[in-house]
């Protein structure tokens, strides 16, 4: 079905389209839209119109059921929002916690040059949820407590990566860990160890009565 045309579009319905356009252009990139939050400039029926016939136009950018985002023009072209700051701004909200997989914080600390060929995140929500970013998406999922464990510090990224990579990967790497950690970090990391799975928390143990190497 075509989109219908500006012209074709009753004044008051392309006045509350402009109206949410304005409000949407004082956001920070990322931030998610939903329609309660433009209930002062019309009837809900109305709001929920409106914004799917942004989203139609290319005027905003649907990221799932209900929520969408401004896109993102540069000398480039248009893109939707990185997935990282409507992943922020979710987390902001205080709905659900939610931190990288166990593949992109090894990646990020660079135990593993292997690049996840699908974002994710994980979350203490039971639902899980996938989240749309033009042709790429981003996959939510359930995850035990112990991946919430200092959060998005480097010690709480090193312990996610290590549960991903397994007990054999995980010793293969330690070594290489305990250097690229600062000192705190790898203190925070042992000081939460009676919460990890066993094997890992053996595995640090063992490591942490070991010599650490002195750094370059």
């Amino acid at each position: 079905m075509a989109v219908p045309s500006e012209k074709a579009v009753p004044r008051e319905k392309t006045v509350l389209s402009e109206q949410i356009l304005e409000a949407a252009g004082k956001c920070p990139e990322g931030f998610l839209l939903a329609a309660k939050q433009f209930l002062a400039l019309g009837k809900r029926d109305a709001v929920d119109q409106a914004l799917r016939r942004l989203a139609a136009r290319g005027k905003l950018v649907k990221i799932t059921r209900g929520r969408y985002a401004l896109p993102v023009c540069s000398r480039f072209g248009t893109r939707p929002p990185a997935p990282e700051a409507v992943m922020g701004w979710l987390n902001q909200e205080g709905v659900q916690q939610l931190v990288s997989s166990g593949a992109a914080a090894a990646n990020a600390l660079g135990l593993t040059t292997q690049m996840p060929v699908q974002q994710i995140y994980l979350s203490r929500s039971r639902s899980q949820k996938r989240y749309v970013f033009g042709k790429q998406q981003v996959t939510i999922r359930t995850a035990a407590a112990w991946n919430f464990l200092l959060a998005d510090r480097p010690a709480g990224q090193a312990i996610r990566a290590l549960t991903w990579l397994g007990p054999d990967q995980a010793l293969a790497v330690l070594p290489k860990l305990r250097t690229v950690l600062p000192p705190k970090e790898w203190e925070a990391l042992l000081s939460v160890s009676a919460e990890l799975p066993l094997w890992l928390a053996e595995l640090l143990s063992e490591q942490d009565q070991g010599p650490l190497e002195v750094r370059g």
